[in-house]
């Protein structure tokens, strides 16, 4: 019975070990996956256009077109 409890925990333990390892290799393909996708994400940003002040004007102003129509 001693030999059987053994033989079961060996195989425990080898299945443990592998269930680790794939987890290990799983995460760290993971964690390049992330990386690769950032590095992609900054490269493809670009600042702000030179003409967003006239967006920011075209909004304001239509805001005030808002108002005055709502209150006159």
């Amino acid at each position: 019975m001693g030999i059987m409890v053994s033989k079961d925990l060996e195989e425990k333990s080898e299945l443990n070990r592998r269930i680790t390892s794939d987890l290990r290799t799983r995460t760290q393909q993971s964690i390049d996956r992330d990386n690769d996708d950032s590095s992609d994400y900054e490269t493809e940003t670009r600042k702000t256009g030179r003409f967003t002040w006239v967006w920011i004007v075209l909004i304001v102003l239509a805001i005030i077109s808002l108002i005055c129509i709502l209150f006159i």
